[in-house]
């Protein structure tokens, strides 16, 4: 790769019209350099031009592009943000084990002078991310098949030594070129579709839907039980991979608001049949998700002015939005009227979701331990539970015992944990899962970025274009006591830290809840997932949306979302204008 000169200081240090370039700098410097094809140009995947450009989502993600109709498509690999020869996993006996992921679970993940919380955010914006990312990715089922054995320190009380984790699923049509690192697919559609809640495929898509007036099967104000063997107790929706209550409220939300769409779409078009006015909703609904997450969700984890700016010019650009409703867009650049309506480029990659992309949203302290259910109608204390109660096979019991206004009051009021060091939850520490498997997340998020090649901390930051760090207490930002105990668990060697500690480890910018390392990940994919997209460029119109959509998408944001199918929580979002911060908290006689 060529040098590419670092700026003296960081951007968030500088002032906010410099800062912003900076930002977009970085934006067009990660662009250039770090975007890297699995497949390579040697025709491994031929690319296959689309017989048409339907106007409407796929349901397995094809056809979003004139010249490549598999791009994006569910069952597709991961690509990558780091150079290929950057992202051979460590062997087995050399390094993947070195030091002990259970260790590094033990030692630095877990929770050990209580739970820290993130005051500036709700537990809505815990189970919103989760929400996001099971449409985005997924690697599959793990395989059984030879078992990692991840060995135990001195003196641990896991039940069994070594430790067994499933391996992640190979690539179903690996590659047999040896001087290439490993691959894997993804087997949800890499597409901002909302495919959480529609499937990645046609078959599932229609066991979600009544097959009249384009509504998803919605029975009681809830999404049907999944009534599969071993899964009675999680909802029918499109993924339900590690479910919990934080999903379902919002699973359920968002198919009650693709009902509430088709509705206002099927009264300005009678005449439209059950399919156009299901494809027509999604395509809505999607992008309202889109819109919230971009202007919502991430400016309420990454609160520093420099960047809520430059998710609201993703977005809406930098004209009021009295002009751009009367000047109309112009031009080809995204600067003055946001992405929403610019030319698709995918720059220097076909689209994808990538590995490291996958590694960044690694955001598991969010999740507490112990959560207080409160009334929506007066605040009180109802019950206290820990996480058991609230996911899994118990998750529709739970809704039944609390019930959504509740719950939603009780996540808009309570605090997530910090993404940091020594607040990984316990509930996910020592966590079975709905197969019987016994797994420590916290070890298995640290094995799986090492068996799918993420590159280790201080590799992955020079990957980004970040100036190096030269010592643990460099990295901490001063914090001599956890320097001292990454430089105990890492023998001294600040290049075999791993790349979530290190996230988690290192000083963050003014405002932010995860790391600005990470951020530099975003700054890239984030942009991507609408750029790349042709249903949030050159297909961003009316005569795709309906001006009806279009009208839908411009008026919604999260609480609107909330207010329509919960008014009753009308008290305690008054005055709140991001969803994803602490709601106002009800008390008897008044609100606090």
């Amino acid at each position: 790769m060529t040098p590419v000169p670092r700026p003296r200081r960081e951007w968030h240090s500088l002032p906010f019209p410099l800062a912003l370039l900076e930002v977009k700098r970085q934006r067009e410097l990660l662009r250039a350099h770090n975007l890297h094809d699995t497949y390579g140009a040697g025709g491994e995947r031929p690319r296959r031009p689309s017989r048409e450009l339907p106007p409407y989502r796929s349901y397995d993600g094809a056809d979003y592009d004139p010249h490549d109709a598999d791009m994006g498509r569910a069952g597709t690999r991961f690509d990558r943000n780091c150079a290929l020869p950057e992202t051979f996993p460590d062997a087995e006996d050399k390094g993947m084990f070195s030091p002990g992921p259970r260790e590094v679970s033990r030692e630095l993940l877990a929770r050990r002078s209580g739970f820290r919380p993130a005051p500036t955010l709700n537990m809505l914006a815990a189970a919103w991310i989760q929400f996001q990312n099971h449409g985005w990715f997924s690697h599959g089922d793990n395989t059984a098949d030879e078992p990692l054995e991840v060995p135990l320190p001195r003196g641990d009380d896991w039940a069994r030594c070594p430790m067994l984790v499933r391996r992640s699923r190979p690539d179903p049509v690996a590659h047999t070129d040896v001087t290439r690192p490993p691959t894997y697919e993804n087997t949800v559609t890499h597409w901002w579709d909302g495919s959480q809640i529609y499937g990645s495929s046609e078959k599932r898509c229609r066991e979600l839907r009544t097959g009249e007036g384009g509504k998803l099967a919605v029975e009681g104000g809830r999404l049907p039980d999944e009534r599969r063997p071993g899964l009675s107790g999680i909802d029918r929706t499109g993924f339900n991979d590690n479910y919990w209550v934080g999903l379902s409220l919002l699973h359920t939300l968002f198919a009650k608001e693709h009902n509430a769409i088709c509705d206002r779409i099927a009264a300005a078009h009678p005449t439209w049949d059950d399919e156009r006015l299901f494809l027509t909703a999604r395509l809505v609904n999607a992008a309202v998700m889109a819109k919230i997450h971009t202007v919502e969700w991430t400016p309420a984890l990454i609160s520093h002015p420099v960047t809520r700016a430059a998710m609201h010019i993703n977005w809406y650009g930098v004209l009021p939005a009295r002009l751009r409703g009367k000047v109309g867009r112009f031009g080809r650049g995204e600067t003055l009227f946001g992405i929403p309506g610019s030319p698709a480029d995918h720059h220097t990659a076909p689209f994808s979701m990538t590995e490291e992309f996958v590694s960044c949203y690694r955001m598991h302290p969010l999740v507490r331990d112990e959560y207080e259910i409160r009334s929506h109608r007066s605040g009180a204390l109802v019950d206290r539970t820990d996480f058991e109660p609230l996911q899994a096979l118990a998750t529709r019991e739970a809704v039944d015992r609390w019930g959504w206004s509740d719950l939603l009051y009780s996540f808009g009021t309570m605090n997530p944990g910090d993404i940091t060091l020594h607040n990984h939850p316990d509930c996910l520490r020592d966590l079975v899962r709905v197969s019987g498997e016994h797994v420590d997340v916290g070890t298995v998020d640290i094995l799986r970025d090492r068996e799918r090649g993420v590159p280790r901390y201080t590799a992955f930051r020079a990957a980004l274009h970040r100036p190096p760090v030269t010592g643990f207490e460099e990295l901490t930002g001063g914090d001599v006591t956890l320097a001292a105990e990454l430089r105990e668990v890492y023998d001294g060697r600040l290049d075999r830290v791993d790349t979530m500690v290190g996230m988690y480890a290192e000083p963050r910018p003014r405002g932010f809840a995860f790391s600005d390392t990470a951020f530099r990940i975003f700054v890239l994919m984030a942009s991507r997932r609408l750029k790349s997209d042709r249903f949030f460029t050159c297909d961003y119109r009316p005569e795709v949306y309906t001006p009806e959509g279009m009208e839908w998408i411009d008026r919604t944001g999260m609480v609107d979302v909330l207010l329509r199918h919960h008014p009753e929580l009308a008290p305690s979002l008054e005055g709140v204008r991001n969803a994803f911060a602490p709601w106002r908290m009800l008390r008897p006689g008044g609100i606090r």
